[in-house]
């Protein structure tokens, strides 16, 4: 059988990302109100996957959860070969340093710092030798083009620039997946295809990326688009990822 996701001739790549009869609920005063019910889904290693569904449909949390911002109520989340369901806040802060990259429609860029410095912060925490980190900022910032703009601070640049900086910060501890939530949001339609290009070349590099949108253009550029509605799965399409 092949999974979703998997190469051609049917061989099975190893799984990154498992969850199992997930489910999350708030409180509200004496309310419970239900978010994801019993959530069953596996990602697989180089697998590009897009998460939709309308909104209040379970997307955004389902997303918090799989990035270790938030815990589940019930289930099991398992991370590579370590089960994150039931660690506590500095252990899944830790996680969340090492092996998860973050790109937010919104940056999330430290406005005070240049490019260099926001790239550096994501290794800060991981306690590396400053010469390290400095020589690596700088490589992740010529990756993605900004090599020539290292002293810019974020209201110098372009939306697109800036969500280049989110990128190579992302890929500063060289993560297990990466978590995109609507990365191409606040961008004009041109930077927002120069993203997608960025994302895919580094899906073809070998990265996991998981990414949120309602966009179908987005989307159809994934291997596979997990529908999501009401905290349930509606459907799972396969795409051919063809791509412009």
């Amino acid at each position: 059988m092949v999974t979703p996701g998997a190469s051609g001739g049917g061989v099975r790549r190893d799984t990154v990302v498992r969850i199992e009869n997930l489910c999350k609920s708030y409180r509200i005063g004496v309310l419970e109100l239900p978010v994801l019910n019993g959530l069953d889904i596996t990602f697989y290693k180089g697998e590009y996957v897009a998460i939709m569904g309308p909104s209040g449909s379970g997307k955004s949390t389902l997303l918090n959860i799989l990035g270790c911002l938030d815990k589940p109520s019930s289930g099991r989340y398992m991370l590579g070969s370590q089960d994150v369901s039931k660690l506590n806040d500095n252990e899944l802060s830790t996680i969340r340093g090492k092996q998860i990259g973050f790109i937010f429609q919104s940056f999330n860029l430290i406005r005070q710092l240049n490019i260099i410095e926001n790239i550096e912060v994501a290794m800060y925490y991981q306690r590396r030798p400053k010469a390290e980190s400095r020589q690596r900022a700088i490589q992740l910032a010529e990756r993605v083009g900004l090599g020539d703009r290292l002293k810019h601070r974020p209201f110098e640049l372009s939306g697109g620039q800036q969500q280049r900086v989110a990128i190579a910060r992302a890929l500063a501890n060289d993560p297990l997946i990466i978590l995109a939530d609507e990365p191409t949001g606040n961008l004009d339609t041109q930077s927002g295809k120069e993203i997608l290009v960025m994302l895919d070349e580094l899906n073809i590099q070998g990265k996991t990326i998981i990414v949120v949108t309602h966009d179908e253009y987005v989307a159809e550029r994934t291997h596979r688009a997990i529908h999501l509605r009401d905290g349930r799965i509606e459907r799972q399409i396969c795409n051919g990822k063809g791509r412009e």
